[in-house]
């Protein structure tokens, strides 16, 4: 078992940055693939950001490349999402997302993930 814990989120204008942390506790931290996903009012959760199991390949959703950036520190058990270039559009509650892996693959869909944090909401003001 993995305990997800968000926190960072806030409110921002439009054009600011905000910094997410996800701390794990519970089993090895380094088995496990990483993500960040999102979920506005009335929308579907999607896909964020992963950072796979080596943590030396984050990938991510098109509608935030070039903007976010995921890392990892196994030191402190921590997952990070720095995004920068906020829209309002970015609006919505995040969750850190975790499933166990020896591959390295990427998962792109929320059904692949195990464990999930309770989420942080970030709101970006025009």
């Amino acid at each position: 078992q993995v305990q997800l814990v968000e926190s960072g989120g806030g409110l921002v204008q439009a054009g600011g940055s905000l910094r997410l942390s996800c701390a794990a506790s519970g089993r090895t931290f380094g088995n496990y693939a990483m993500g960040w996903f999102r979920q506005a009012p009335g929308k579907e959760r999607e896909f964020v950001a992963g950072l796979n199991l080596g943590a030396d390949r984050p990938y991510y959703a098109n509608s935030v490349k070039r903007r976010v950036t995921i890392s990892k520190d196994n030191a402190k058990n921590t997952v990070n999402l720095q995004m920068n270039g906020l829209k309002p559009e970015d609006t919505a509650v995040y969750y850190c997302a975790a499933t166990e892996d020896y591959s390295g693959s990427f998962y792109y869909t929320e059904y692949e993930y195990d464990y999930w944090g309770q989420g942080t909401q970030v709101t970006v003001s025009s």
